[in-house]
C-alpha cells in the first residue's frame, strides 16, 4: 500500500505504446543498477533541472527516499527512460528499467510512461565533458543530467504534439 498522500487513486500503467499528452509536473528517472537519476520538469514551461542520484542496491532504490520525493514535488507522472539499442531492440538494462517503472506504478499507483532514451546518456557525458573540469565531478553529475535529459526528451516530445 502506497504512503498516506502518494497515489492514492490508481492509475493506468503506460507503456512507449501507449498515447498520453499529459502536461504538468513530472519526475524523470534515469534506471540505473547502482544509481539513479532524478530530474523535474514542468511541460508548460518546458523546463527540466536534475534533482538527485539515488544510489540503488542490486537495481533496487531506497523506495522511502522515492516516496518523499513523491510526497514533496506531487508530480502529474513519471517518466522512466527506457534505453533502447539503435536498432529498436530492448538491452537487459531495458528490461530492468521497464520492471523499475512497473515497480513504481505497482508501490505508489502514480501514473508513469517510458521515454525512448537511447542517447540521452551520451549527450549527458558529452555536455559534461565540454563543460566540466575533472572526471570525478563528470562521474557524480552523469546520472543527475542524464535524468534531466530524459525529462527534457519527454517534454519536447510533448510539445511536438
Amino acid at each position: 500500500m502506497p504512503p498516506p498522500g502518494i497515489g492514492q487513486e490508481r492509475r493506468r500503467f503506460y507503456t512507449p505504446d501507449t498515447e498520453m499528452n499529459v502536461n504538468g509536473l513530472l519526475l524523470g528517472f534515469d534506471y540505473g543498477s547502482r544509481q539513479i537519476g532524478v530530474a523535474v520538469g514542468e511541460t508548460a514551461t518546458a523546463n527540466a533541472r536534475p534533482l538527485c542520484i539515488m544510489a540503488a542496491k542490486a537495481g533496487q532504490p531506497d523506495w522511502q527516499q522515492v516516496a518523499v520525493l513523491l510526497k514533496e514535488w506531487e508530480p502529474d507522472y513519471l517518466v522512466v527512460g527506457l534505453p533502447l539499442n539503435m536498432d529498436d531492440t530492448e538491452s537487459d538494462m531495458a528490461q530492468a528499467a521497464r520492471k523499475f517503472a512497473g515497480r513504481l506504478h505497482g508501490r505508489f499507483g502514480c501514473r508513469v510512461e517510458m521515454h525512448d532514451e537511447r542517447l540521452s546518456s551520451s549527450e549527458a557525458r558529452s555536455l559534461l565533458r565540454d563543460n566540466t573540469a575533472s572526471r570525478g565531478s563528470r562521474l557524480e553529475h552523469k546520472g543527475q543530467s542524464t535524468g534531466k535529459r530524459v525529462a527534457h526528451n519527454k517534454i519536447d516530445a510533448l510539445a511536438a504534439t
